[in-house]
């Protein structure tokens, strides 16, 4: 009989407490009650105070929308970067323009961000810096002309941002052509 080291029989004998615990598990898991089912749907009531409805722009219109931002700019001569952020920033469509920098994508999400989260024309939220300069201070926000915000009734449903033209004027022109877009 070969003689076995004390290692050996200490990881041999671990290794079989491990197996009996592990069937163990299975033969106790096994021998539960039955799993109950899955809860069927819940039917929610539409008249329910505690929902909310939002509106935003589909993907065709935001994708119409940023094409017709990029046309107007290369129409221009411009390379640009065009952005299209639904109600709550969040970019649903990027366009970079053929020869647009580098720079112009991140701007012009973040121009589309600034001009839905406040519901006005980038151009003119960059007056108000002078009273309040901390704005420039909130994250993902940048207070240039270029965005623009769609508005259904009044209220803010997404924002077109462009970066990449000479001024901020043209790059506001050119998100405004965006924005027109959608009303055809």
């Amino acid at each position: 009989m070969k003689k076995t080291s004390v290692r050996t029989r200490v990881l041999t004998g671990t290794v079989a407490a491990l197996a009996a615990v592990g069937v163990g598990a299975v033969s106790a898991s096994a021998e539960t009650a039955e799993t109950p089912a899955a809860p069927a749907a819940v039917k929610v009531d539409t008249q329910n105070k505690n929902l909310a409805q939002s509106t935003g722009l589909t993907i065709d219109a935001a994708t119409r929308a940023a094409q017709a931002a990029l046309d107007a700019a290369t129409k221009a001569g411009q390379h640009v970067a065009v952005a299209v952020v639904d109600r709550d920033g969040v970019t649903r469509v990027l366009l970079k323009g053929d020869g647009a920098g580098p720079q112009a994508p991140e701007s012009a999400e973040r121009k589309a961000f600034t001009a839905v989260s406040w519901n006005a024309p980038t151009s003119e939220l960059a007056k108000r810096l002078a009273q309040a300069p901390n704005l420039k201070d909130i994250p993902g926000t940048l207070f240039l002309a270029g965005g623009a915000p769609v508005q259904a009734k009044g209220a803010p449903v997404a924002g077109i941002g462009v970066a990449g033209a000479p001024s901020g004027d043209l790059d506001e022109q050119f998100a405004q052509a965006g924005v027109a877009a959608l009303a055809k």
